[in-house]
């Protein structure tokens, strides 16, 4: 039997939310070994005018405890 742990993050950046998201999941990799899964449970962007300046995702990450 397995033991999974979940942490959430928050990530960003200036190109999409595809990509704040394996930023995210490459980050929390550096720490946490055992990766199984990421949920994004939310995205959001920073604007300034009628500019999109920065994407933004919270995200769950499911890892293995041994």
């Amino acid at each position: 039997m397995a033991v999974m742990k979940v942490i959430e993050v928050m990530a960003s950046s200036d190109k999409s939310w595809e990509d704040a998201t394996r930023k995210a999941v490459a980050h929390a990799g550096k720490s946490v070994n055992l990766i199984k899964s990421a949920f994004v449970q939310s995205q959001s962007v920073v604007v300034n005018g009628s500019n999109v300046e920065e994407f933004r995702v919270n995200l769950k990450i499911t890892f293995e405890v041994k």
